[in-house]
């Protein structure tokens, strides 16, 4: 006997003969002889019609108000996941993040899980009943309220629950049946991966590959949790995200992915002394505006340097009123903007033994008449900047370049 937890996200449970279609899945790993713990969204459209529904009541609105308007969502399909089993004669109940409990700290919207109660669950669970559980949603123990854990968040839940309950697996399934080396709408010849690692997963959620949410990859490598990324609507296997150890050869490079939510800024002419760079990122930081890349250039002997970052376009317009409303700390420097950029990364655990990987990356896209404008690497990652109408070709040359393409 294994114990399973089993994630669907909106798409899947869509309509009731999806979620029909989810039951299927339930009762087949019940019959094996498995437990079985299922975290849900909600059904798709739905929290995205209730986030309007919140912007329509009030421009300036309680987040704790927020979070109890758009974590039901996940409470009807959890319920109407739990009546289809019963129908099914599959014992079932469902569970809301309050009722187990699962306890996050107090930063609505974006809340973090602390710990999870699961006396309860175990001995629903080793009694053969299927717990179906709201994903997306905790509870605040000192104001007793609601909380949610960021769009996507659901996945975390799954991955929590499986790390708590010590499950043997946490199955993803979603509208793709796994991790690619790259986007396959763009990339053809893109392939599945059978398996890969936690750290490359965790890279390739943050650098665009939208498969998984980060911080569920994050609390997976963390406490060790296999995860399996399925597809709802076929039986084909999954991708598999493991420890390192558990995957013999490691290729070079695993994946090639984008990110178009990037935009361009900079300052030319700023001056070059101790702490300039603090007076520009430190407001940013305060205004929780992420800073991505960044590059500074000196002019040898003019005493001013140029500085080069990026911010995510959703926060491009507040940037830019904090960098104008802290002018002291730059001077006269003049400020330009291009949200016209794209992110492209390669990234690879194999990067760590292997040299040449980047002259690759800036050979390859140097034929194809591609300007790279800034670069990041990490261990297992390279990341350039370029004009984003060159997005396509430079995802295909790479994927080809790096030996990634479908035989």
């Amino acid at each position: 006997m294994a114990r399973i937890v089993m994630k669907f996200g909106g798409t899947s449970v869509a309509d009731i003969e999806r979620i029909k279609n989810v039951a299927r899945r339930v009762r087949a790993e019940v019959e094996s002889g498995n437990e079985v713990a299922v975290a849900v969204s909600a059904m798709a459209g739905v929290t995205n019609q209730l986030v309007e529904h919140v912007r329509g009541a009030a421009k300036l609105y309680d987040l704790r108000e927020y979070d109890a308007v758009v974590s039901s969502g996940e409470n009807v399909t959890a319920g109407l996941l739990a009546i289809v089993l019963q129908s099914q004669g599959i014992q079932a109940r469902s569970w809301q993040g309050w009722q187990i409990p699962i306890l996050t700290d107090a930063a609505h919207g974006s809340a973090r899980i602390e710990r999870i109660e699961t006396g309860e669950l175990l001995q629903r669970l080793s009694q053969g009943e299927v717990a179906v559980v709201a994903g997306f949603q905790g509870l605040e123990p000192e104001r007793n309220r609601v909380t949610t854990l960021g769009r996507g968040g659901t996945d975390t839940s799954g991955v929590a629950l499986a790390a708590a309950l010590e499950a043997d697996r946490c199955d993803i399934y979603t509208d793709v049946d796994g991790v690619y080396t790259s986007d396959p709408r763009i990339v053809k010849k893109a392939r599945k991966l059978e398996r890969v690692t936690y750290e490359e997963m965790l890279e390739m959620a943050s650098l665009g590959a939208k498969v998984l949410q980060t911080r569920s990859v994050e609390m997976a490598m963390k406490h060790r949790v296999r995860v399996q990324v399925r597809s709802s609507f076929d039986d084909a296997p999954g991708t598999l995200i493991v420890d390192e150890d558990e995957i013999l050869e490691q290729a070079i490079v695993s994946g090639v992915t984008y990110s178009r939510d990037e935009a361009k800024i900079t300052l030319q002419q700023v001056l070059d002394k101790p702490g300039v760079a603090a007076g520009i990122f430190g407001p940013l930081a305060e205004a929780a505006i992420n800073v991505d890349m960044i590059v500074q250039s000196v002019s040898a002997g003019t005493g001013a340097t140029d500085m080069t970052f990026t911010v995510t376009r959703a926060d491009l317009d507040r940037a830019i009123a904090v960098l104008e409303q802290n002018r002291a700390a730059y001077g006269d420097a003049v400020l330009s903007v291009d949200p016209n950029v794209v992110k492209v990364s390669v990234i690879g655990v194999g990067m760590r033994s292997h040299a040449g990987v980047a002259q690759q990356m800036f050979r390859t896209l140097a034929e194809k008449g591609i300007n790279i404008q800034v670069i990041t690497t990490s261990e297992i990652k390279i990341s350039v900047l370029i004009a984003e109408d060159y997005t396509e070709l430079a995802l295909r040359s790479l994927h080809s370049a790096y030996g990634l393409d479908d035989a």
